[in-house]
């Protein structure tokens, strides 16, 4: 088995070609297509976990001014 590695971009109406490869018109081949992995940003995906907790006024209602029948 003959391996040939090319590097190349999608066109954009989403065909490939290749040209010039060393092989024989008429000899069968086997194409694997294999895109190159992402890069991932490194990002914390629980930023406030192990972060300590702080109420500043744990009985008082919440959002009592956004009631219309209080007024």
């Amino acid at each position: 088995m003959q391996i040939y590695r090319i590097e190349t971009i999608v066109s954009p109406d989403r065909v490939l070609t290749l040209r010039g490869v060393p092989f024989r018109a008429g000899e069968k081949v086997e194409i694997i297509v294999l895109s190159p992995p992402r890069k991932r940003e490194k990002t914390k995906r629980y930023s406030l976990r192990g972060k300590p907790i702080r109420y500043l006024a744990p009985f008082d209602s919440v959002a009592e001014n956004e009631w219309q029948i209080l007024r």
